[in-house]
């Protein structure tokens, strides 16, 4: 393979694994106290008022998005095209892509979790309910805050 046609793949697989990257941003966010989407902004939403009875630190990990096992196959696969002729080249693409969405696939786990807080709060009604989120508000014990609902999924702010 002379040199053009290794940047052209290059460029190919550069280019989709932008758009796969892209497209996996705009996915649903974990939840959070202060980030609504701009499906979220201007939506109606249930209000619930109560009293924070207990708070732990948590693991928030997005679901998962594949997107760095797709990109890692993808580049995986251009790369080992380019050992050996015929079936050589066959068996590099196909050992390139499976060890490519291998390493972006562990890479994906890695930078997927964030900080995050359970927090447990017992509504007016005496009711008590949990709800993990992003840990980007401090919250204790004995705040008074309110849960906001909007098609099952809901948020703790003061």
């Amino acid at each position: 393979m002379n040199f053009k046609a290794f940047l052209d793949k290059g460029l190919i697989a550069s280019s989709l694994v932008v758009i796969a990257v892209t497209v996996t941003n705009c996915s649903n966010p974990a939840p959070s106290s202060n980030i609504y989407s701009t499906t979220q902004a201007g939506t109606l939403q249930e209000v619930q008022f109560g009293t924070v009875v207990a708070v732990r630190p948590v693991s928030i990990q997005q679901n998962s998005s594949e997107t760095g096992q797709v990109a890692g196959g993808i580049i995986g696969g251009v790369a080992g095209s380019d050992l050996g002729q015929g079936k050589g080249q066959v068996v590099g693409s196909v050992a390139g892509a499976v060890a490519g969405g291998a390493i972006g696939s562990l890479i994906d786990r890695a930078t997927e979790v964030k900080p995050g807080l359970e927090i447990t709060v017992k509504l007016q009604n005496d009711k008590i309910v949990a709800l993990a989120q992003i840990a980007d508000e401090i919250f204790q014990v004995g705040d008074s805050v309110k849960i906001l609902t909007n098609n099952g999924k809901s948020r703790v702010v003061h």
